[in-house]
């Protein structure tokens, strides 16, 4: 294959990446305005959020497996046709149902692409040099696409209604679908490749029922019976899963795999990383505009500096792993993105230049420590599980977001809930302390000097839990960073100089 053919095999499956992993995080400056809209109360929207990430990582391994099975180019070119439905369905939802159901089938097209994005670079580069780059491009745009997306949403609002943020998917998967399918190699699948479907639906019914639990509890008035029973069907969907993959003679996740330190370390360090950049992204494009003011697009200005550094440190890290290996890569960025956000939080009522260079540096990390997660994951495991490799790394990126929206995004309602306290004289439905979005459209019908004061208190109990989340986020970055210090000590000198294998 001609050097020219290779790299723009890349461009076609990065662009699609780029669809994949923005659609996690697109609608974060288009939540107010889409909730508006559409009428949907603090639950549908963390649902309309949530929806997606949640089914990717559910359907990843499964269809990982089936890639395998049925050939990396014809899932990938069936990927892009299912997303780009989907994403046209979702840009005319006209309910919250209508517009979580499409998400769920943009997750399903997702999931098809997004093993063999990999899965294609790998038979794409065969030099370990190009293939290390590309992987450290790959890393890039997964994290630094991720970080862009609340940028797009705003610059699209400003012009456009808040179902352009799915539109814009379309030409671009029309135009991968056509350059896909005249360049990229066929190569047939191996039918004897084993295919789990149950095993798929069981870790997917587990992660929903989890993550509705969490969102059960930071509720206003959470439901006992409903948490009760959302957090054991996912308990035992979670226990079944694990059971059938352990009795399984070809399991889709094979645990043993964890054992390796270094892999292990690898698979925290992008769950941490992806679940601290999405959750906090998430709380803070929503302070930009409902606490500050800005307009979506003021908003996704400032968010720019995190996705821009995260694009450029994920090819710099792929060309130094070599020199300073793995394990060096994950506790140092992971640190680095902690101690960065803390220096955000200390100076975020001052100058902007101050807190918008520690949010580049934050970037800067992220992307290393996606970089250096994706390379210590499929270094660890041995040739024949390769592809096991790919989908554990993917679905750590997946479930890493679903867990931060989850996580973070619960912990901002239940202090915003518990710290908003309105006076007994002002009449307003209890509906003002589930969210800042629906304590400013109640307020709107108020008079104006009792609605300005529960517009004030409304804002000082999220700032509040604003705090509360990021000081959440730098603690998760800094003990796991110090954990897979911990955990890799005396491995780096090992690692240093190491190639990535070609594997096949």
């Amino acid at each position: 294959m001609s050097s020219s053919n290779r790299w723009l095999i890349l461009a076609i499956i990065s662009s699609a990446l780029f669809l994949i992993v923005i659609d996690m995080t697109v609608l974060y400056t288009a939540l107010p305005r889409l909730t508006h809209a559409l009428g949907a109360t603090a639950t549908e929207k963390l649902w309309i959020v949530n929806a997606y990430p949640l089914v990717v990582a559910g359907l990843l391994p499964g269809l990982g497996t089936l890639g395998d099975r049925l050939g990396h180019k014809q899932m990938f070119l069936a990927g892009l046709v299912v997303f780009g439905l989907a994403s046209a369905q979702a840009a005319f939802a006209s309910s919250p149902g209508m517009l979580i159901l499409a998400r769920v089938v943009l997750a399903v097209g997702a999931a098809m692409m997004m093993p063999a994005t990999l899965s294609l670079i790998r038979l794409t580069f065969t030099d370990e040099k190009e293939r290390a780059f590309a992987i450290g491009i790959w890393a890039a745009v997964a994290s630094g696409g991720a970080a862009l997306g609340p940028v797009i949403g705003g610059s699209l609002l400003e012009w456009f209604w808040w179902g352009s943020v799915f539109l814009i998917n379309v030409p671009v998967v029309v135009l991968a679908l056509i350059s896909g399918a005249m360049m990229l190699e066929r190569r047939p699948g191996n039918p004897d490749s084993p295919w789990d479907l149950a095993g798929s639906v069981q870790v997917m019914i587990g992660l929903v029922g989890l993550v509705y639990a969490i969102k059960e509890v930071a509720r206003r008035d959470p439901d006992p019976l409903a948490l009760v029973l959302s957090a054991g069907i996912g308990a035992l969907a979670m226990a079944a899963f694990v059971r059938r993959q352990l009795r399984s003679a070809r399991p889709m996740i094979d645990f043993a795999l964890f054992r390796n330190a270094r892999f292990s370390a690898g698979v925290a360090t992008a769950l941490t990383a992806s679940a601290a950049l999405i959750g906090f992204e998430l709380v803070f494009s929503q302070r930009l505009q409902l606490v500050d003011g800005l307009s979506p697009l003021e908003a996704g200005l400032l968010i720019l500096p995190i996705p821009l550094a995260s694009f450029l440190s994920g090819p710099l890290t792929g060309l130094a792993l070599p020199r300073l290996g793995a394990s060096t890569v994950l506790w140092g960025s992971l640190l680095l993105s902690g101690l960065a956000l803390a220096a955000y939080l200390a100076l975020h009522q001052g100058p902007a230049w101050t807190w918008l260079a520690a949010l580049t540096v934050m970037g800067f990390g992220i992307g290393a420590a996606m970089t250096g997660a994706s390379v210590a994951i499929m270094l660890s495991a041995p040739e024949e599980r390769a592809g096991m490799a790919a989908s554990v790394e993917e679905v750590s990126y997946e479930l890493g977001g679903a867990l931060g929206v989850a996580l973070l995004g619960s912990l901002m309602s239940a202090i915003y809930t518990r710290s908003l306290v309105l006076p007994g004289g002002i009449s307003i439905a209890g509906e003002a302390r589930d969210s800042l979005d629906e304590a400013l459209i109640l307020a709107a019908d108020l008079p104006a000097d009792q609605a300005g004061q529960v517009i004030a208190l409304a804002r000082a109990a999220f700032e509040r839990a604003f705090t509360g989340v990021t000081l959440a986020a730098i603690l998760a970055l800094v003990a796991v960073g110090l954990l897979v210090l911990w955990k890799t000590r005396g491995q780096a000198g090992a690692e240093r100089g190491e190639a990535i294998r070609p594997h096949h």
